[in-house]
């Protein structure tokens, strides 16, 4: 277990106790008489001493440390580091400590005024102005749709759960919807064993019930849902680079971060809602997937998001979500991508036929990507008349998904990060052909594998990876255009997909 010890007295000694949860879980050592006694009456453990004695601090166990004493803080910081060498101490000034001494004691000084100034700053600037647009669109909105991408994993379901929440605080009642299925093992334990409120939209069910809609993990109506691309939208969330700007009352997209999820935790806890064991369970498995345990495009952001979950959540439901049974036709459709591999120099590419389970396609991706000598990794099936793709890569040789729209996009639509993408390609009249036909299979080969490889050689775009890093108000869509002029000398209005074959198919 381990020990924690507040130091000190003054004002932040009490709110800094009650931060730190229940009694029993930290102690606190003061001189202080009127403290010591409030603070046992309830139920606190407090050491009576001088707390800048260190032989006294030495009887006692630490192994986080915090001190706050308004007016000794240097002297306290100063007998608590002799006391205990080991710990991790962290130390406020007081009013008139000099910080740099105090960080040549401590692992981490603070200085109140600067925190202060800190946190204001940080709600009333851009952050802040986010939550607070939000916020009031949600108010003005009786029935939310919140839809996520067709066919949704971990991450779109946790931030559409997450989003719901947030509108029914502001007086919106949400339904998360999915257009497609949940197919893949894990997916659907997710979703079970959470018991998570979903609305499954049949095909061309449109949304008239609502009188406002989300989109999250994705971006754009009519790409990777089955929206009609016109359908106006009232918010967007989305960590996907976008190619083009993106038409909402509400946009937010940072693709520096590894899962829409780790933007949901800021928005939840800016609106003060914080976490229950549902939201927050769901939230961290959206950031574990997408991050591939947090081994794939992950971020500072991701990692601050989830130390901000990890009490809340529910470890037991976790285990029972990652241990699910396995349908015999996703490992079928892993070994025939092991038997019809093809290798072109460290490129692999598998072609599995038809599938019944279209998640099969991302594992597959994922497992061969563990071959030794192979960087990236393309496999491909057809199902209900369209070919859907998924691909891997890592090491850098290649942006995956910039190939992936390099070769797809004028005949489908695709996209993806660079070590994470997917596409779908209607095959259109030849889905008159009999599947089993040697003639299909070589057109898919030619379509899929060779588009693909001519793409990796030619592989010079580069992705608009910061279309909105750098504009003061996302919402200024003539400065937006102009952005994409410059970079890409006119707006590309193709259509992309989302990362995967289903955008965010369930990776790993």
């Amino acid at each position: 277990m381990v020990h924690r010890l507040v130091v000190g007295s003054g004002p932040l000694v009490r709110p800094l106790a009650d931060a730190l949860g229940p009694s029993g879980s930290f102690s606190v050592a003061t001189a202080d008489d009127h403290l010591t006694t409030t603070l046992r009456d309830d139920g606190v453990t407090v050491h009576a001493i001088e707390p800048t004695d260190p032989e006294a601090l030495s009887r006692l166990d630490a192994d986080i440390v915090f001190v706050v004493d308004r007016e000794r803080a240097l002297a306290v910081t100063r007998a608590t580091r002799s006391a205990f060498p080991e710990a991790y101490l962290l130390s406020c000034a007081g009013l008139k400590d000099d910080t740099t001494a105090l960080a040549a004691l401590a692992d981490r000084a603070i200085d109140p005024g600067t925190a202060l100034a800190s946190y204001v700053l940080d709600r009333v600037g851009d952050r802040g102005r986010r939550m607070r647009q939000l916020w009031t669109i949600l108010r003005g909105i009786d029935q939310l749709a919140v839809l996520t991408h067709d066919n949704p994993d971990p991450d779109a379901i946790a931030s559409g759960v997450a989003l719901a929440r947030i509108a029914e605080a502001a007086g919106c009642e949400a339904q998360v919807c999915y257009y497609g299925e949940i197919t893949h093992q894990e997916n659907r334990a997710f979703v079970n064993v959470l018991e998570l409120d979903l609305y499954n939209l049949d095909r061309d069910e449109e949304l008239e019930a609502f009188d406002g809609l989300a989109l999250v993990d994705h971006s754009r109506p009519g790409v990777n849902d089955q929206l009609p691309e016109e359908t106006a939208v009232d918010i967007v969330i989305d960590h996907h680079p976008p190619r083009t700007p993106v038409d909402a009352r509400f946009v937010d997209l940072r693709s520096g971060v590894g899962a829409t999820s780790t933007l949901l935790v800021d928005y939840l806890e800016r609106s003060g809602i914080g976490f229950d064991r549902t939201v927050a369970t769901a939230l961290l498995f959206g950031i574990h997937v997408d991050t591939n345990a947090f081994r794939r495009g992950v971020s500072p952001a991701d990692f601050e998001a989830t130390a901000a979950l990890v009490e809340a959540v529910d470890f037991d439901v976790l285990e029972r979500i990652e241990s699910p049974s396995v349908s015999a036709s996703t490992l079928e459709t892993v070994a025939s991508a092991i038997r019809n591999r093809r290798i072109e120099g460290a490129v692999l590419l598998s072609y599995v036929g038809p599938l019944s389970e279209r998640d099969a396609l991302a594992q597959a991706a994922d497992q061969l990507l563990a071959l030794e000598d192979v960087t990236a990794t393309v496999v491909y099936g057809i199902s209900g008349g369209t070919i859907f793709v998924s691909a891997r890569a890592r090491g850098g040789a290649v942006d995956i998904g910039e190939a992936i729209r390099d070769a797809f996009d004028p005949i489908g639509s695709a996209g993806g990060h660079a070590n994470m993408a997917g596409a779908q390609v209607e095959l259109g009249i030849l889905d008159a052909v009999d599947e089993h036909a040697e003639s299909l299979q070589e057109i898919i080969e030619h379509v899929v594998a060779d588009r693909f490889l001519e793409a990796i050689d030619a592989n010079t775009a580069r992705p608009l990876t910061g279309l909105y890093d750098d504009v003061e108000d996302p919402y200024l869509v003539e400065e937006l255009l102009e952005t994409v002029a410059d970079r890409e000398g006119a707006p590309d209005q193709s259509d992309e997909a989302d990362e995967d074959s289903e955008r965010g198919e369930r990776p790993g």
